[in-house]
C-alpha cells in the first residue's frame, strides 16, 4: 500500500494583498503559519506511525509550509521545482486587477495561455508528469506533497489516470490548506480517501 498526502499551501501574503501567486515568491502570513502548525500536529496523530518522505515546491510559501509540518513528521522537504504553481507570466509581482485588466487570452482551453510567456495547463501537465511518474513508481510507500492549488488540480487528474484533455472538461480543485490522501493498494488501484479537507488547519 503506498500513502501519498498532498497539502495546498496555507494562507500566503498575496491572499490577503490582492497580489498574483504564481511564481511571485510570497512568505505565509502568520494565519498560514498558524494553519501550517496545526496541520503538522493533526497528520502527526493520525499518522504517528509511519515514516514519511517529503517533497515540496521551492516557492516560500510551499515550502515554509512543508519545513512546518515536516517538524511534526520528522522529516524534512526535497524541493522540487516541477512542483511550482503555474507559472502566468510578465503578470507575477503584478496586481489580481491589473490581470484582469490586462490579460491577453481568456483561457478557454488546455493549449490556451493567460499571456505570452505564461504557462498553458498542457505547460503545466508536462512539467509535472514525470515527478509524478517517479513518485509513483518509487520504493517509497509514504510521501507528502506540499504545492499550490492549481498544480494540486493536475495531480488529481493525473491520479485518477485522465490525460490532459480531461482538464478542458472537468477537474478537482482543492482549497489552502487543504489536505488530501490518496491511496494505492497492493493491486494498483488508487483510490481517494479524502479530497482537500479543510480540518486539519484547525487546532
Amino acid at each position: 500500500m503506498k500513502t501519498i498526502i498532498t497539502i495546498q499551501h496555507t494562507q500566503s501574503i498575496h491572499h490577503i494583498n490582492g497580489m498574483v501567486g504564481s511564481w511571485t515568491d510570497w512568505d505565509l502570513s502568520d494565519v498560514g503559519k498558524k494553519q501550517a502548525e496545526n496541520i503538522g500536529k493533526n497528520l502527526l496523530s493520525e499518522f504517528k506511525n509511519y515514516k514519511f518522505i517529503m517533497y515540496s515546491s521551492d516557492l516560500k510559501r510551499a515550502k515554509q509550509t512543508a519545513e512546518i509540518v515536516g517538524k511534526y513528521m520528522k522529516t524534512k522537504p526535497i524541493l522540487v521545482t516541477a512542483l511550482r504553481e503555474r507559472n502566468l507570466g510578465k503578470c507575477c509581482g503584478k496586481s489580481v486587477f491589473w490581470l484582469r485588466e490586462n490579460i491577453e487570452c481568456i483561457e478557454r482551453t488546455i493549449n490556451d495561455k493567460m499571456f505570452s510567456d505564461a504557462e498553458s495547463r498542457r505547460d503545466e501537465w508536462n512539467r509535472l508528469f514525470p515527478f509524478f511518474q517517479e513518485i509513483v513508481n518509487n520504493k517509497y510507500k509514504d510521501i507528502i506533497i506540499v504545492s499550490h492549488g492549481d498544480l494540486l488540480s493536475v495531480f488529481n487528474s493525473m491520479w485518477l489516470g485522465l490525460n490532459v484533455e480531461s482538464i478542458n472538461n472537468t477537474e478537482i480543485f482543492g482549497l489552502s490548506g487543504g489536505v488530501s490522501i490518496m491511496l494505492e493498494n497492493d493491486n494498483g488501484k488508487r483510490i481517494i480517501k479524502k479530497i482537500s479537507d479543510m480540518s486539519y488547519i484547525s487546532g
